[in-house]
């Protein structure tokens, strides 16, 4: 059985396609991971950003970063769905090596560390209006 290693994919989708439409999308992604035996560790979604030069004659894409574990001959498969894919403009998959786990595990324990504890809210105190109502007049 094939060792499971971490790799991070990065790939652009087209900009133009609505918010279900490019979910679906990224949900095909992660079947094909899962389907071939591999498990998503993260799901981050970068949003729609300008492109640095033009994809297809496209100036904006969606970005969409997944880290997952997964045997090796996984990639050849995603990476087929990727190109088959006509809503996917660009897509760059790499293996995380294990000094950059390590950093970034060392950078989270690090922030956390060094984050202030959340402090309670200072109670809210009742402002006086605006404009004061005029004083009934008293006839006696």
């Amino acid at each position: 059985m094939e060792k499971a290693r971490l790799y991070e994919t990065t790939f652009i989708i087209n900009a133009s396609l609505d918010d279900p439409q490019a979910d679906a999308v990224i949900g095909r992604v992660q079947d094909v991971i899962v389907k071939n035996g591999g498990t998503v560790n993260a799901l981050n979604k970068w949003g729609r950003k300008r492109l640095a030069y033009t994809i297809n004659k496209k100036t904006n894409g969606f970005y969409v970063n997944i880290e997952f574990t997964a045997p090796a001959p996984l990639l050849a498969s995603l990476e087929r769905s990727f190109q088959l894919d006509e809503m996917i403009l660009r897509f760059l998959t790499i293996q995380l090596d294990q000094k950059a786990i390590a950093a970034r595990a060392k950078a989270q324990a690090a922030a956390a560390a060094a984050a202030p504890p959340a402090a309670e809210p200072a109670p809210v105190q009742p402002r006086e209006p605006l404009f004061k109502e005029p004083a009934p007049d008293r006839k006696s």
